[in-house]
């Protein structure tokens, strides 16, 4: 009878003797054109391949070539759409600040992440150095939406000892992509 090993915990990857690969987060190398690409790209993300090529002045076929280099260096990371949540019905948006205990801390902020980031309310998820451990960007219906939200969601979790929340009147979207000097 051959002896298995079924029973035994799968092997934990932190014990691996391997460092863990980590993503490149240097500044990518970008030229004069890319620059401009993702400039136009920032403030028009529709725009077509070949509407692109004719403002950088290049080929359709180069701007197809640099957007897709772009994309595998991280430069670009999706295409996303802007949605008015009014128009869903979520017309009240709210940021969260959240204040987690002192204990397992690298367990729980995990645990947390992935709790909070699923719900459908939440816009945006920020893991933060500062007073607050994360904020959270939710949009919802109404006031006792985001009460509900506060009380079901976060104060419900042992790992939260506080929370602060502020309420947003308006915000503008920065649609020009930061200076690259």
């Amino acid at each position: 009878m051959t002896s298995t090993n079924r029973d035994a915990p799968p092997k934990d990857l932190r014990q691996d003797s391997r460092p863990v690969p980590r993503p490149d987060l240097r500044p990518a190398e970008l030229d004069d054109t890319d620059r401009e690409m993702v400039r136009i790209l920032t403030a028009q993300g529709r725009i077509t391949n070949a509407e692109l090529a004719a403002a950088l002045g290049i080929a359709p076929s180069t701007t197809h070539a640099r957007l897709r280099s772009l994309v595998e260096r991280g430069v670009v990371t999706g295409f996303h759409a802007s949605v008015d949540q009014r128009r869903l019905g979520r017309g009240l948006q709210a940021m969260i600040g959240v204040t987690l205990r002192p204990g397992s801390r690298q367990e729980s902020i995990t645990a947390f992440a992935e709790e909070v980031r699923r719900l459908p309310q939440v816009l945006q998820l920020f893991f933060l150095g500062g007073s607050d451990d994360f904020m959270v960007h939710i949009a919802v219906a109404d006031s006792s939406d985001v009460r509900a939200f506060v009380v079901e969601h976060l104060s419900a979790q042992q790992s939260v000892a506080s929370t602060r929340t502020s309420l947003v009147f308006d915000y503008h979207r920065n649609g020009v992509a930061a200076s690259f000097a």
